[in-house]
């Protein structure tokens, strides 16, 4: 009995070896972490050596004891330890000198992914960060501290050689001399791009050249006409192509570079729908004509349908092998709009997988997005 007792009460967690405790501590943020140093002995300084970084700020009842506790772990983290991973989220205004101090000590410690929430000025981040040369992912939500809903202006250019996965929300892009913003062409490993909520100042051409981009997903919903700016994509790879939103950007497209999208998601938001975005829409399908597999909502076959004569004028899907539709709680499907989507499919025809009440971008995660159809 108590030999058994024994086995019953054994620390198994301590008995595994420090890499695999700090991979368990490392889907912690850093207070937690910090509280398993009461365990034992051996779990003290554990927390040091964890190679990701989690700092939420509304964890914290005033600015100046988050100030003060940042202060201390970035100074009582083991030095040598390189920070693989920093999450930081600040939904109050950012202190300019705790934003350098955060950013500067992960820069050099080698950060290769950073997940950013915070409210400040785009020019309060270091111009170390801005040419990082470690890092691989990374997601950026910057508000105005002043004036809500105001996008912030995006720095010309990055210095990333190694980034493979950016995601934007809320900035605006300024022109060069030629009327296009061009703020990719730098980023040569660039394989993911999120764009949320973005805008070109004075309405020009936004540019998005990458010749390793693989997934592009854009969500424009909010902007008024006078916010509308047209999408020149050169990317020969780009093979998933995801669009929420109101389809009213102007897309300027090389046959060479369409080619290669073989899966196409489009969530069209339910109050606009007009015979104007309809023709729109009519024209991305065109443009797009050899994707694989389709996800659309309901919403958005309902925009389509208000295309005059859509028999005759939907262009020939002749490669589509997968339909999903998410059908919206309050929307419907019109009749016979899908028969028509799929009428010159390839033979078998495309199993149609229908889910309610589900938009299409709430189920994919992060600017990664790989849809598994």
């Amino acid at each position: 009995m108590k030999t058994e007792n024994h086995i019953h009460n054994k620390d198994r967690l301590s008995d595994l070896p420090d890499s695999l405790i700090l991979h368990i501590l490392s889907f912690l943020n850093i207070k937690q972490a910090i509280h398993t140093c009461v365990l034992s002995s051996r779990w003290k300084n554990l927390w040091k050596y964890v190679p990701t970084l989690t700092l939420i700020g509304s964890q914290f009842a005033t600015v100046e004891i988050f100030t003060e506790f940042v202060s201390r772990i970035l100074s009582l983290r083991d030095n040598s330890t390189e920070l693989h991973t920093l999450e930081l989220r600040r939904h109050k205004v950012m202190e300019p000198f705790l934003l350098e101090t955060i950013l500067k000590y992960a820069v050099s410690h080698n950060v290769q992914r950073l997940d950013i929430g915070v409210t400040c000025e785009i020019q309060h981040f270091p111009t170390c960060l801005l040419s990082c040369r470690t890092l691989t992912y990374l997601d950026l939500y910057v508000s105005h501290p002043t004036v809500y809903g105001t996008t912030i202006l995006f720095p010309s250019s990055l210095d990333m050689p190694v980034l493979t996965s950016l995601g934007l929300w809320h900035f605006a892009f300024s022109v060069g001399n030629d009327g296009r913003a061009d703020p990719f062409s730098a980023l040569t490993s660039l394989k993911s791009l999120n764009i949320v909520y973005c805008e070109v100042v004075n309405e020009q051409k936004l540019c998005i050249s990458s010749t390793k981009l693989v997934n592009l997903y854009i969500y424009m919903v909010h902007y008024a006409p006078k916010t509308y700016f047209g999408i020149e994509l050169s990317a020969p790879n780009l093979c998933t192509f995801v669009f929420s939103g109101i389809p009213v950007q102007k897309l300027c497209w090389s046959k060479r570079d369409l080619s290669s999208i073989k899966r196409v998601s489009i969530d069209i938001i339910e109050f606009w729908k007009s015979q104007e975005t309809s023709l729109v829409l009519l024209d991305w399908l065109f443009e797009l004509v050899n994707m694989e597999s389709l996800i659309v909502s309901s919403t958005t076959l309902q925009v389509l349908s208000l295309v005059p004569n859509l028999l005759f004028e939907l262009p020939s899907l002749c490669n589509l092998k997968s339909l999903r539709v998410e059908k919206k709680q309050i929307s419907s499907i019109p009749d016979e709009i899908v028969d028509i989507l799929i009428q010159n499919s390839p033979s078998p025809k495309p199993g149609v997988l229908l889910v309610r009440n589900k938009a299409v971008y709430e189920e994919i995660e992060g600017p990664l997005m790989d849809l598994q159809l």
